[in-house]
C-alpha cells in the first residue's frame, strides 16, 4: 500500500509546488499547472487548473469549514473536504493562488476574445 509521501510525489511529478493544505482526511496540492487532493493511498482528483469550474470554501460558525472542488468535466469527481480552523491560512493560500491562476487564464482568454471579435484590420484609434 502506498503511503501519503509517495502518493505526494506522484501527484507533483517534480512540479514546484505553490500551495499545500491538509483537510480533515486528504491533502490540497497546488504545482504551476495542477490541482490535486490525495487520501493517504491515491489521488482523488488530478486537474490542471484550467480544467477547474468551481472552489466554494464556506464557513461556519460552530462547525469545522467544507471547501468544495468541481471540475469542468463531469467524469471527474468532485470533492468535499472538511477544514478546521487551524488550516485556514494555508487553505486561504491555497485560494489565493488558484484565483490569481484562473484570473490570468480568464484574461489572456478575455484578450484574445475581444481582439478576435474586434479586429476589422483597421488600426487602433491612437495607434
Amino acid at each position: 500500500m502506498p503511503d501519503r509521501e509517495n502518493v505526494l510525489d506522484s501527484i507533483t511529478r517534480g512540479e514546484r509546488v505553490l500551495a499545500q493544505a491538509r483537510s480533515a482526511d486528504s491533502d490540497l496540492i497546488v504545482t504551476e499547472r495542477r490541482l490535486a487532493v490525495a487520501s493517504e493511498r491515491r489521488a482523488l482528483l488530478d486537474v490542471e487548473l484550467g480544467g477547474l469550474r468551481r472552489i466554494q470554501f464556506d464557513i461556519e460558525r460552530d462547525r469545522d469549514a467544507t471547501l468544495v472542488v468541481v471540475p469542468h468535466d463531469p467524469r471527474l469527481e468532485p470533492q468535499m473536504l472538511t477544514v478546521a480552523a487551524d488550516e485556514y491560512e494555508r487553505i486561504a493560500e491555497v485560494l489565493v493562488v488558484v484565483g490569481r491562476r484562473l484570473a490570468a487564464l480568464t484574461g489572456a482568454r478575455s484578450t484574445a476574445a475581444h481582439d478576435a471579435l474586434h479586429d476589422d484590420g483597421a488600426a487602433a484609434p491612437g495607434a
